[in-house]
């Protein structure tokens, strides 16, 4: 099971040449990866990577955003994006979106694009085994790079679509960035431009600004081509040499343009409030020189900013680990920012009248890094998770998923990194990272700390606008914090993790499922193990286990003990080892393990690399037999937890109140699903909830545990035995309780008027009892996803009411086999009521007729080739041996769901359909409160 880390590495470095003999020798692309220029200036990135199998991500980067635009085009950069899906000159109109889905390639899901202020980028995965449409997708790029039709009609239909999502945006954050963003931007155009635009440009701008919009920016000298797959690289080469090198080449180009930021000695703050804002938020932002990774010596720099973001955010973290946390959340981190900067950053979700305490925590420990620097156990820490974190991509090199490596190629295109390959990276780390000092590390404060370019914001709620400090309060905590910090001391606990090794059991029963490549063990304290060894992942291990009982076995008296049992036994750390020094412990290794107390059940989740498998069992061992109770520490969390909940009451977000008052619909009313408020968390007993969690993981006779990944069973059999073999066992099975919790039955109705903006939500939800069986649950799949082609192509397209609108369905078997499908949508007030109608009447339509012929063989298609990727994904067959053995099913039926697919027809989705949408239904909107 183990392999050294320094063997591994040295193995795989056998041909590669040693990097960084001079650090300042210009960074190689990865020789991996055919990049290209065509004479028209579009550039190219081709690599082969079948993971996974028989499948390509070919991207469209076009080095355009927001930031071109012009005063009367800001938003036409965004609205041309979606131009892409609305008329090609392959495609007409919405026939894009029909002919992907037509071949398995799900709108939104797969089929997407994005703009920024730097860019436009569209994403198309598709199937390679299918030449007919690989070769299409090639002519889809090609389109979108010059060929969209821009029709008058579509523009103005597109317009409503992109009014919704502008307002679905609209809200707190929204109105305080508006406010803030040109102060922090100083004047510059970065301030003056927002990606989706203006409600006015969006409503009268004309076609032709468009199109000389799109004309002028999407042009190849500003465009790459992304091909990553599993596809034969000459022949792809050759096809965009072909398309797109016949794109005539632009004489005397519109230069994309540099938009510097003014320098500023004085330090810009901003302090907004507003009126829906629940918590206050300071940040403080340094604007620096972007640091451009073109030659070994910059990826060094980039490497030491790494450490030093970890370490330092490290200390914060540990400050709330204690009884009276100084600060609900606090940060500091150097990143990216924009343009030709990067930006030093430190911030703080400040608590209740905590304003000035929380910001000085923060700035005390980037002074005490400043005064006294970081120790060397800290560096040797962080030095170890970053070459673990290396190692761990090295391995799982030839299983990257392509999408992963089109996005470097797109972040080397858009910003100038060049990427250098898995290998050469790791082999510049492993000669690297030991010669990074200490020194150079505690050197970092003065190059990224500095009273220049400096900005402040503050985001408060309304209410306290009277009390919030004045701007020069403010600067003088800035500038004078952390005079009185002492040195750093590191507190590290040298000793193994059990005190004393456990006494081992055995297996006693053994059983092999050949169809599906699962051994079942029962060992001799009666713990059950299913174990599917795979190869999907080089460096994976996924596990989870599951008991029946879970809180309703409690009554409701001690519902609130029972449901956050697992979270305050979580705080303490585990057996000599605080909550902190288990963090330190874990340096190094891969190992993660979180225990969950659900409604029904309990047990554990994580994942783990093979070479950390006795670590992780370690942890699953220490939860159950040793958790650590922490006083001090839960007393925190705590506090922390009431001033987050009493904020979130004093001024309550409209999205949370809509959705509380929808789930209390879903759960009539019933108080243990109603939400936690602030008094609620005086009445926690730690003494019972600490005692519920040990009883709940108190037999480990009544746990099954799963294991999906890279490891051999006979490999793991001991430390099972050992670890899941010695946990103590009473014999006894258990199970839960059903509690009847149940939505609201009929027709029920609910609306509420919260928030200021002119915007509204609605949610619709049948639901009922069901008749649980394989064929039912694919045939529900099928309503959702028809659903979901049917509400986009009529609400969205042609009505040109909503930005987003979808269905979820669910089925259940346990307690109860039970069914919910959700549609949810936002609009315009004054359309949530029309667009219900007729969204009903779409539900109805499906009801009565049945879906056509076409969609139905989208669903089976879109599904099929989904289903081949998740059938070599370990997380998916965790997921789905979970639920055979929860549901008592038998677990080779996982390998017939490409059958069941195959047999859905419009019959027996229209059979379904006519139950599903049944004579319960809950409507829940949200609308503008009443002036």
């Amino acid at each position: 099971m183990r392999v050294r880390s320094s063997l591994f590495i040295g193995m795989m470095m056998v041909a590669i040449n040693t990097v960084a003999q001079n650090l300042n020798q210009p960074i190689p692309f990865d020789p991996q990866t055919k990049v290209g220029k065509l004479p028209n200036g579009l550039t190219y990135y081709i690599r082969k990577n079948a993971e996974p199998k028989n499948r390509a991500h070919l991207m469209l980067a076009v080095k355009v955003g927001s930031i071109q635009e012009e005063d009367p085009e800001n938003g036409l950069a965004h609205f041309t994006e979606h131009m892409a899906f609305n008329g090609t000159k392959s495609f007409p109109k919405n026939e894009l979106v029909s002919f992907l889905q037509s071949n398995g390639i799900k709108f939104g899901d797969d089929l997407n694009a994005f703009t920024s202020f730097e860019q436009t980028v569209y994403f198309l995965p598709v199937p390679t085994d299918s030449m007919k449409v690989f070769l299409r997708a090639f002519d889809i790029l090609e389109d979108w790079s010059h060929d969209l039709t821009m029709d008058e009609t579509e523009i103005n239909k597109e317009r409503g679509v992109i009014l919704e999502e502008l307002r679905g945006g609209k809200g707190a954050q929204q109105r305080m960035r508006d406010a803030y963003f040109p102060v922090i931007m100083n004047g510059s155009k970065w301030g003056q431009r927002n990606v989706i635009g203006t409600e006015d440009i969006l409503k009268n701008f004309k076609p032709e600004t468009i199109r000389n919009f799109y004309k002028t920016w999407y042009q190849p000298q500003n465009q790459a081509i992304i091909a990553v797959g599993d596809f034969d690289v000459a022949q792809v080469e050759k096809i965009i040499q072909e398309k797109f090198g016949a794109i005539p080449a632009v004489t005397n180009p519109k230069p994309v343009g540099v938009f510097p930021i003014p320098d500023n000695k004085d330090t810009k703050v901003a302090i907004v409030t507003d009126k829906e804002q629940p918590y206050t938020i300071v940040q403080i932002l340094t604007r620096l020189p972007e640091l451009k990774e073109k030659t070994f010596a910059d990826t060094r720099e980039k490497i030491k900013r790494t450490l030093f973001n970890q370490m330092l955010n490290n200390r914060l973290q540990e400050l709330t680990k204690k009884a009276d946390p100084p600060f609900q959340y606090g940060f500091s981190s150097t990143s990216s920012f924009l343009g030709n900067y990067d930006s030093y950053v430190s911030g703080v979700v400040a608590k209740t009248g905590g304003i000035e305490k929380g910001l000085k925590a923060v700035l005390d420990e980037n002074a005490r890094v400043a005064k006294f620097g970081f120790t060397a156990t800290e560096l040797e820490r962080a030095k170890q998770n970053l070459m673990t974190s290396t190692e761990k991509r090295l391995k799982e090199k030839d299983k990257t998923k392509s999408e992963a490596f089109a996005m470097e190629y797109m972040n080397d295109f858009i910003n100038d990194v060049p990427s250098m390959g898995t290998e050469r990276y790791a082999a510049f780390v492993k000669e690297e990272l030991p010669g990074i000092k200490l020194e150079e590390i505690n050197a970092l404060p003065k190059e990224l700390i500095s009273k220049e370019n400096r900005a402040v914001i503050v985001m408060a709620p309304e209410k306290d606008k009277a009390t919030l400090p004045k701007e020069s309060q403010l600067l003088e905590w800035i500038d004078n914090a952390g005079q009185n910090v002492t040195a750093y001391v590191d507190e590290v606990v040298s000793k193994p993790l059990l005190a004393s090794e456990p006494k081992a059991g055995k297996v006693t029963a053994e059983k092999q499922i050949a169809e599906i490549g699962v051994t079942e063990l029962t060992l001799s304290n009666g713990v059950k193990v299913v174990l599917k060894p795979t190869d999907f992942k080089n460096d994976e291990i996924l596990f989870r286990s599951y008991s029946f009982g879970g809180t309703s076995l409690y009554p409701l008296a001690e519902n609130l003990d029972a449901d956050q049992s697992n979270v305050i036994a979580a705080q303490g750390g585990l057996a000599d080892f605080s909550a902190i020094q288990l963090r330190k412990y874990l340096t190094g290794k891969v190992a993660n393990v979180s225990t969950y107390v659900g409604e029904t059940m309990e047990g554990m989740s994580g994942s783990f690399s093979p070479k950390d498998a006795e670590t992780a069992l370690q942890l699953i061992y220490a939860n159950i037999t040793a958790p650590r109770k922490d006083p001090e520490v839960i007393k925190g969390y705590l506090a922390n937890l009431k001033d987050e909940l009493q904020q979130s009451f004093d001024t309550p977000d409209p999205q949370a109140v809509f959705r509380d008052t929808l789930s209390a619909a879903l759960s009539s009313y019933n108080p243990r699903r109603m939400p936690m408020k602030p008094s609620d968390v005086d009445k926690i007993n730690v003494d019972k909830a600490f005692n519920i969690y040990k009883e709940r993981f108190a037999n480990a006779a009544d746990f099954t545990y799963f294991f999906v990944g890279n490891f051999k069973v006979e490999e793991l059999k001991p430390l099972l035995e050992k670890y899941l073999g010695s946990l103590p066992s009473t014999g006894k099975k258990e199970s839960y309780k059903d509690l009847n919790i149940h939505p609201l039955k009929g027709k029920v109705t609910k609306t509420v008027y919260r928030g200021i903006d002119d915007k509204s939500a609605a949610r619709l939800v049948y639901s009922g009892d069901f008749v649980y069986t394989p064929e039912n649950v694919t045939n529900l799949s099928a309503i959702e996803e028809i659903l979901n082609i049917k509400l986009i192509e009529e609400i969205r397209e042609k009505e040109s009411g909503v930005y987003y609108i979808g269905s979820q369905a669910s089925a259940e078997k346990l307690p109860k086999p039970r069914y919910t499908l959700l549609v949810a949508y936002g609009t315009n007030p004054s359309r949530v009521d029309e667009l219900g109608v007729k969204t009903i009447a779409l539900l109805d339509g499906l009801k009565k007729n049945g879906p056509s012929q076409t969609d139905v063989d989208k669903f089976k298609i879109e599904t099929k080739r989904q289903l081949e990727v998740q059938l070599k994904e370990n997380r998916y067959w965790l997921g789905e041996l979970l639920s055979s053995y929860e549901n008592g099913e038998d677990p080779r039926d996982i390998l017939k769901e490409m059958s069941l697919v195959d047999k859905v027809t419009v019959a027996s989705v229209k059979a379904l359909a006519a139950k599903v949408f049944g004579p319960n239904l809950i409507q829940v909107k949200l609308m503008p409160e009443k002036k």
